[in-house]
């Protein structure tokens, strides 16, 4: 079983191809290789990096059995265009998406037990925390929001943090929190992504839908209609 796996939640991105070790996907998986994306020029270099990953590892589009996308939290932009990408392979090809929340590889790539408070950088001296409760290599989604950083040393009382963001790390120290730093790449999302795949939790393209969390500019700064 060979899976793709795409990334364009953040400033900068990746594509991963990973395999199992038999046909039927009984075996853990195994990220084959990746190639990272540069931030801002996701959509000249997304659908050719991912051809040429396939060429370089003796590979076709039609090898591929099933697609493991982030959905988000993150770039609007880049979101839209890896979505978007993902979801025509898919509907050609007719293979499953499973989506994958970027804070839950966050949570999970803790390698802790219980409470786990992921974070993400938002811009904006914004944050995206997603609440999971982590029991072994799954977690459950409590709630994922949009939160000033102000506010998170209080959330965060009695909960591991994880992020990939060593600002956030630090803020979690100087509160006296629990954090562990992570690296979020192709591997991490292909584990959880392999997982949801064998647990059945999958779209057909026309439900691939991004997770962003935030609003867009044009939702907050938009006159209300006039009333009639």
């Amino acid at each position: 079983m060979v899976l793709l796996v795409t990334d364009t939640s953040g400033k900068h991105g990746s594509v991963g191809l990973g395999s199992t070790a038999d046909d039927a996907g009984t075996g853990d998986i195994q990220l084959i290789a990746s190639v990272p994306l540069a931030g801002g020029t996701f959509s000249a270099q997304l659908v050719p990096q991912i051809s040429g990953l396939l060429g370089k590892h003796g590979l076709s589009k039609d090898d591929l059995d099933a697609f493991v996308v982030v959905s988000g939290p993150g770039s609007f932009t880049g979101l839209r265009v890896g979505l978007a990408a993902i979801k025509a392979l898919a509907e050609i090809l007719q293979k499953p998406i499973v989506p994958v929340s970027r804070l839950e590889v966050v949570a999970i790539s803790a390698g802790a037990e219980g409470n786990v408070l992921a974070l993400l950088d938002a811009g904006r001296a914004e944050m995206y925390a997603g609440e999971y409760e982590v029991s072994g290599h799954a977690a459950r989604a409590r709630n994922e929001q949009l939160l000033p950083r102000s506010d998170f040393p209080s959330l965060a009382r009695g909960w591991v943090v994880s992020t990939p963001d060593s600002s956030l790390a630090d803020l979690a120290r100087q509160a006296g929190l629990r954090v562990v730093l992570v690296t979020v790449g192709a591997e991490a999302i292909a584990k959880v992504g392999y997982r949801k795949l064998r647990a059945g939790e999958t779209v057909a393209p026309e439900q691939l839908e991004a997770n962003y969390i935030r609003r867009s500019d044009a939702e907050i700064f938009s006159k209300p209609a006039a009333r009639s």
